[in-house]
This record gives structure tokens, sequence and C-alpha cells, in this order.
């Protein structure tokens, strides 16, 4: 597939729906491992990892890497910004609630329907389906209303929501920057490549500056935690991502991520007994109205 579709197939439906449940349960993971081992570690060890997972998938299909095709400048910003991101979501973790965080960083799709328009007028966002983006981050609040009011955690709960913001920021931000550059019409797998070999080594010098030590035993749950981390969601869902922001609508595809907290609750359910209230069900609802609506096509 080569061409670009201006709305969501099955297909496209089917690997957003993958990757939202994925992502949902990414950050219940991620959390749960950094008792074992330090943030910033975590985050390098994985794009380092998934990186090398990546060049050997393009190399076995035949795809170049190191061509220069005019993206080197699109993919080092995006490798830098994709780094960043991922500092603030696992510093953030720290500082913050898990529910907190993954609310806040799905403000992306914002970021990107703002910015779209000054890339493509193509993907300029009509009042219905503002609506629906408004109604999509409406019930994934009405989702975490319950931990949303949880106890606060002191001086530091004000430090891990300012960086989930900013993780949210950086996020759309990368987005954008892939359709505004000559990866925009790179192999998946390049893109995904640039983000992962650069976030690998600006995050392992952020690593050593600050002193991180390894883990001095690796328990299979770190040694779990971080297969999953790493060939499931960094480079398999990731490759996915990338693939189909290649050949959908970004806006449009960025509007199912509001599946992914709502994921990430029911996750919680099934694994650690907490309660689908009234909220979530309600929450469900306008999550596929507001996705409906964005991806409707005009009369």
């Amino acid at each position: 597939m080569s061409e670009r579709l201006n709305h969501l197939d099955g297909r496209a439906v089917v690997l957003l729906l993958v990757c939202c449940l994925l992502w949902g349960l990414q950050q219940i993971v991620a959390k749960a491992t950094l008792p074992l081992m330090p943030p910033i570690s975590q985050a390098a060890l994985r794009s380092g990892v998934a990186a090398l997972l990546v060049w050997a998938w393009a190399r076995r299909r035949g795809t170049p890497l190191f061509k220069a095709d005019g993206t080197l400048p699109g993919g080092l910003l995006a490798g830098l910004l994709f780094a960043t991101e991922f500092v603030c979501i696992y510093i953030g973790l720290g500082h913050t609630d898990a529910s907190r965080l993954v609310v806040l960083v799905y403000l992306a799709p914002f970021v990107v329907a703002a910015g779209m328009p000054f890339i493509t007028r193509a993907e300029k966002l009509a009042p219905m389906q503002v609506a629906g983006l408004l109604l999509g981050f409406v019930a994934v609040v009405l989702a975490f209303s319950d931990s949303l009011g949880g106890p606060p955690r002191g001086d530091q709960r004000w430090l891990g929501d300012m960086l989930s913001v900013l993780a949210a920021m950086l996020w759309g931000a990368t987005t954008l920057t892939i359709r505004a550059t000559r990866l925009a019409v790179a192999p998946p797998e390049k893109t995904l490549f640039y983000q992962l070999a650069v976030s690998a080594v600006a995050l392992t010098v952020l690593a050593w500056a600050r002193g991180e030590a390894w883990p001095a035993s690796w328990p299979a749950t770190l040694l779990g935690s971080l297969f999953f981390q790493t060939v499931v969601v960094a480079f398999v869902s990731y490759l996915a991502w990338f693939w189909l922001v290649r050949h959908y609508p970004a806006t449009r595809l960025s509007s199912f991520t509001f599946l992914t907290p709502l994921f990430g609750l029911l996750f919680g359910w099934l694994l650690l007994g907490e309660a689908v209230t009234p909220q979530l069900l309600l929450a469900l609802g306008g999550v596929a109205t507001g996705i409906w609506l964005v991806n409707r096509q005009p009369r």
C-alpha cells in the first residue's frame, strides 16, 4: 500500500484499536517497573534495543535506512522530540498518579488538530469534528474523575502534572514534524529508526549525567517488562503507528488515541480488581460518539 487515504478503513481501525490497547497497558507496566530500574536508563535501553530490532527488520525487507533522501533534519528533530517526551513521561510517573498522567498526555490530539491546518488544508477540521474531539476529551476526563480526585502527593504532584502536559505537546509536535517534513514520504521503518536511535543516544547521555545506576539484579518481572516495552510497544506498535501516519489523516488517527486511557482503566479492573464505574460506561459511549463525529464523511 503506497497511496494516502482521506478516511480510516477497517484495517486502520483494527491496527489503531490494538495500538491503543497496548499503550493503555504500557503506562501500568512502566510505572510498576520504576522501583526495579531508574526511569531514564529504562527508557534508553528500550529505545536502543528497539532501534536494533527496527534495523534488522528493515534490512530483511530491503528497506534502506541510511540512504540520503533529505529526511535527516526531520529525523533528528523527531528523535529529539521523542526522547524528551519519554523523559517527561518516565520522570512524571514518579511524581504524579498514573491516571492523571494518562489523561494529561492524551491532550496530544488537540496539538495535532491545531497544527495540521498549517501543514495541509486537506485536514482542516469541520465544526462537527471539533465537537467530536472535545467530546472525546470530556469522556476521558469523566472516566478518570474518581482517580483525579485522589489525595495529593505534596508539592511534587504539580511537577508530574506539568511534565505530563509537556509530554502531550511533544507527542503532538512529533506527529506534526513527521507530516511536515520529508519523513511524510519516508518508509515507516526509517521514521521509527530515527526516533529510536536518536532517543537512545540522547537518553543514554542523560542517564549518565543523572548518575543512574543499572540494576544489581535482573528478575523475571524486570525482563518481562522490558520485553513488553521494547519488542511489543516500541517496536511492533510504533512501527504500525508510523505506517498509519504515513497513509491516513493524522487528525483522525489521533482521535482514536482517546481510547488508550480507557483501556488503561479497563486493565486496572481486569488485573487489579478495580470496579467499573458508571462514569467509565458513559465515557466509553462518549469516546465512541466522538470518534464517529471526527471520522464521519461529509455529505
